[in-house]
């Protein structure tokens, strides 16, 4: 079982969500995160002032899966987060993680029965 953190542009979430609903990946957590990297902020006007923006708004998608399904995961949040064909920067990162245990709360079930 894998972790999959995804951090991605807030205007590409319904992609990324229509992309993994193509590869039967149905479950997921959304959180509004704020953020810093190559994009280094931004300039922006308020009441007639310019002031610098360091923190940069993006999405970050929490997703569990089965080792089977980590690849097509992987390649649909791609797919549904890159900016054309090329990719842009700030386009997003993905990070995979080793997942010990899942327990289902309700049931009791445990691994990947509980994902």
């Amino acid at each position: 079982m894998k972790y999959i953190i995804a951090i991605v542009q807030p205007s590409r979430l319904e992609a990324v969500k229509e992309a993994l609903s193509k590869v039967e990946v149905f479950r997921l957590t959304v959180g509004d995160v704020q953020g810093l990297g190559r994009q280094k902020g931004h300039t922006e006007i308020y009441r007639g002032h310019e002031y610098q923006v360091n923190l940069v708004r993006k999405v970050k998608l929490e997703i569990a899966v089965n080792d089977d399904f980590v690849d097509p995961t992987i390649e649909a949040i791609i797919r549904g987060a890159r900016s054309g064909p090329e990719g842009k920067i700030g386009d997003g990162k993905i990070f995979i993680l080793p997942l010990e245990d899942v327990i289902r709360i309700r049931t009791g079930e445990r691994g990947g029965e509980a994902i």
